[in-house]
């Protein structure tokens, strides 16, 4: 193969070895300097050979070297993830320098976050089993130490600590995984994986390590029940928090879009995603509506669109979930590093006064989604822009998702200036987004498009949203007659209960100090009265 045929293969390689680079002289920098010249200098560099990888790869395409190095293959989709996760490294390590100007331990920081760079690099270049699971591994164990930054708080280590046990199990259910399909395709590589599918043999062992990898992703994304190290990780500094769930934790998604053709010839791996994304995104959205804490209402957040994510891709909509990850770590690693300008602006909100929703938009908004929904979807059509016609309860599903941007305030009555404002804005945004679905094919993200998942599944889903609309609607419509439900939902449904004490009684000797017993020890705190937030 020729030097020039190499260009884009080393290119898109380049990353990863800066940004272990960075994490080796992070260790060695002298103290008049510090860590932070070079990691700045490096991280530069691997952004600007990120940004090069992702418009080679979108000229001339990653055909050409694949295979070029064993276990290794720039993709499309892997491209764009590549430029988002080290710009977002690179603007958290200048964010990094100023918060913890004066912290002791810096170059050690410094090392974790560049160590994590490169891993996530590496992953997003993974085409053998062993290549994924060792980049997958070297991201957790770079993770930890910038998680136990701060080594004298029991909630930091008894985050790691959960973590670690959630990691390890995830590492067993991904070799047992690899070992089926490596037995029954022959080959380690996840090329001859998908083509081996491709060719429609999906065997028993096929189907098992399906249902292996779908676990292991659920344990990475912190699905419930395994989701309480995500809330207590709010322990770490902040510029953690945005990098965690900002990147890191969207990685089972991306994986899961890797190997959607496994996914695909295993209809209960795909059930079991849309099962356990509807109930961690219900539970947790719920909860995340009753907290007053900025950090741990992101943390929540989090947790819920990570269900929606595995819920999206078990639902055969993988160009959804890839841009759900880029949308939601542009928006998490903003919404984290600003937390402090939130901080005020709640502040001035609590000012005015509580905000109720006017009653009669909680039952007209779905009914004008839907039709808005059913109006862009007809207008596609019209153009010859749409392939075929959605499915009734897909168009149900996105009017109840998106029915909340329509919501009207009871100070602003339907007639008045503001509400009609307010109304055609909301109807703009449903428009937008209702587009955006409908031409996502378009992108080019480089997803293999999938025939879309059975009407079974996509009904369950729809129940599940609608249950979700009525319980989030019944807390704004009469929150005092729902103290009940609103206390259990502020104690996270005790969910985390059983995992935490698991991990307690699993727990090593590496504690500097005594973990708490309860991981709802920070909630032992009263639920706040309805009108307080």
């Amino acid at each position: 193969m020729s030097d020039t045929s190499l260009l884009p293969l080393a290119i898109a390689l380049a990353p990863a070895p800066l940004m272990a680079v960075a994490a080796l002289l992070a260790c060695r920098a002298p103290r008049a300097t510090g860590p932070w010249k070079p990691f700045h200098a490096l991280a530069g560099v691997a952004l600007l050979a990120a940004l090069a990888g992702l418009v080679l790869q979108l000229v001339r395409g990653s055909a050409s070297v694949a295979g070029a190095i064993p276990g290794l293959a720039p993709s499309l989709s892997g491209a764009w993830l590549a430029v988002l996760v080290q710009l977002l490294g690179t603007v958290i390590g200048a964010f990094s320098e100023r918060y913890l100007d004066g912290e002791p331990g810096q170059a050690r920081y410094v090392g974790g976050l560049a160590g994590v760079l490169a891993a996530v690099q590496l992953l997003l270049l993974a085409d053998h089993w062993l290549v994924l699971i060792a980049a997958w591994w070297a991201v957790g164990q770079a993770l930890q130490t910038l998680l136990c930054f701060y080594a004298d708080r029991p909630f930091a280590l008894l985050a790691a600590h959960k973590k670690r046990i959630a990691d390890r199990a995830a590492d067993v259910l991904l070799l047992t995984a690899a070992a089926l399909a490596w037995t029954e395709v022959g080959s380690g590589s996840l090329t001859a994986l998908r083509t081996h599918l491709a060719a429609g043999d999906s065997s028993l062992s096929l189907q098992l390590s399906a249902l292996c990898l779908v676990m292991a992703a659920i344990l990475r994304t912190a699905l419930l029940p395994v989701h309480g190290w995500l809330i207590q990780v709010m322990e770490a500094p902040t510029p953690v928090s945005a990098l965690l769930h900002a990147g890191v934790v969207n990685l089972g998604a991306f994986v899961l879009n890797r190997l959607a053709p496994l996914i695909e010839a295993t209809p209960l791996a795909g059930a079991l995603l849309v099962v356990m994304g509807l109930g961690t995104a219900a539970l947790a959205g719920m909860v995340m509506l009753t907290r007053v804490s900025i950090k741990v209402r992101l943390a929540w957040s989090t947790v819920a669109q990570m269900g929606f994510m595995l819920m999206q891709c078990g639902l055969g909509l993988y160009t959804l979930a890839l841009l759900h990850l880029i949308g939601h770590s542009l928006y998490k690693a903003h919404t984290f590093l600003a937390s402090s300008s939130v901080v005020r602006h709640h502040r001035l909100q609590a000012l005015q006064g509580p905000h109720t929703t006017a009653a009669f938009s909680l039952l007209a908004a779905p009914l004008l989604a839907g039709a808005i929904v059913l109006g862009i979807q007809a207008l596609v059509a019209a153009l010859g822009a749409a392939d075929a016609p959605w499915p009734l309860w897909w168009t149900a599903l996105l009017a109840l998702a998106w029915a909340p941007l329509l919501w009207q305030p009871a100070a602003a009555p339907a007639g008045s200036r503001i509400g009609l404002l307010q109304a055609a804005t909301g109807a703009a945004w449903v428009a937008g987004l209702t587009l955006l679905a409908v031409l996502a094919h378009a992108v080019p993200l480089g997803v293999a498009e999938t025939p879309g998942p059975a009407d079974a599944l996509g009904l369950l889903a729809l129940a599940g949203m609608a249950a979700l609309y009525v319980c989030v609607a019944g807390l704004q419509w009469r929150p005092r007659s729902l103290e009940a439900c609103r206390r259990w939902s502020y104690a996270g449904f005790y969910v985390d209960e059983i995992y935490t004490r698991l991990a307690l009684r699993l727990r090593s000797g590496g504690w500097t100090s005594t973990p708490p017993a309860r991981s709802s020890a920070l909630d032992a705190a009263p639920a706040p009265s309805p009108g307080s937030h």
